[in-house]
């Protein structure tokens, strides 16, 4: 009996996902629902399909007490918190992931050109600069900017991304200091250093760590109490890694400060009220995209493509 499969993500604009997912069982394809509308379809399902940048769904509670039939949470992504994993393991539940997937998601490097491109943007004032000219002005003193070769960036997290987020930068001239007590940096072109050494040296800090219950809320006041007045922090990892009333506070406090940001905290459940986008609406200081850094077309066709074969390798068994 082939398995039915619940997608709740888009996926038939990506080259070879849909026919990949067919083959795996009978799928339906809910591109955009809401949560009730998962809810309300998901009974007899045996799979959901998902992915945190687009989903408005968490898979908690109220979806999986109305999952009576599921089986597997198969996630496009390397990231988790959309997923209430306790639960997910109390009722038995099969995820599977990119988490581990190393020799695949090592071939997308999407998220960290997001991460340098959105620190360029801000460095040099891409945006403001831009409505300033469809304002019919044409002034620069207004938007003069930093340059690469001048600058210490601090990288904090030395995994895949990290890392090449820090190689990015080293070819652009910047100094580059990373802080990560998981990982051993053997790149002669990037120092290894503490917190304390980091934060007050960095004038650009860009955050590429995973969310975990240990990382929540991590980049906290204290972190920011240590940090130059002006600046610049770049975080396409999780929303949830900062402390955001601490991060508008700093804001607030220091003008010159800035933060360029692809993810917010509670962004599958609650991003409609975050404080960051509100702030950002009157507000130079933040730069924000809607969770665009793995999503190129190459990033999705790997990323997509590895998941939806995973899954199907796994129900063929």
């Amino acid at each position: 009996m082939r398995a039915k499969i619940l997608v709740i993500t888009p996926v038939r604009h990506i080259k070879g996902v849909a026919e990949i997912l067919e083959d795996a069982g009978d799928v339906t394809y809910l591109d955009h629902p809401t949560l009730a509308e998962v809810v309300r379809t998901i009974p007899g399902y045996q799979v959901v399909f998902t992915n945190p940048n687009k989903s408005n769904v968490f898979l908690g509670r109220e979806v999986l007490g109305a999952a009576d039939e599921l089986q597997v949470i198969c996630t496009a992504s390397t990231g988790t918190n959309h997923i209430d994993k306790p639960l997910v393991a109390k009722l038995g539940l099969k995820i599977i992931s990119l988490t581990e997937e190393r020799s695949f998601i090592n071939k997308i490097s999407s998220t960290a050109e997001h991460a340098f491109a959105l620190m360029m943007a801000s460095l040099r004032h891409v945006p403001s600069s831009f409505d300033s000219v469809k304002q019919d002005e044409w002034d620069y003193t207004k938007f003069i900017g930093r340059q690469m070769d001048h600058l210490t960036i601090g990288v904090i997290g030395y995994g895949r991304l990290g890392g090449m987020f820090s190689r990015y930068c080293h070819a652009f001239g910047a100094k580059v200091l990373v802080y990560d007590p998981f990982k051993t940096v053997e790149n002669p072109d990037h120092k290894q250093c503490g917190l304390n050494d980091l934060l007050p040296h960095s004038d650009v800090i860009a955050i590429h760590v995973h969310a975990t219950e240990e990382t929540r809320d991590m980049v906290n006041s204290q972190w920011f109490a240590q940090m130059k007045d002006d600046v610049l922090l770049v975080n396409t990892a999780r929303g949830d890694v900062v402390d955001e009333e601490a991060l508008l506070a700093f804001l607030q406090g220091n003008p010159k400060a800035r933060a360029a940001i692809d993810v917010v905290a509670d962004e599958v459940r609650n991003k409609n009220n975050s404080p960051l986008i509100a702030y950002a609406k009157t507000s130079k200081q933040v730069i924000i995209t809607p969770h665009i850094g793995g999503m190129t077309v190459e990033g999705q066709q790997i990323a997509y493509g590895h998941a939806a074969d995973l899954l199907r390798r796994f129900l063929k068994k």
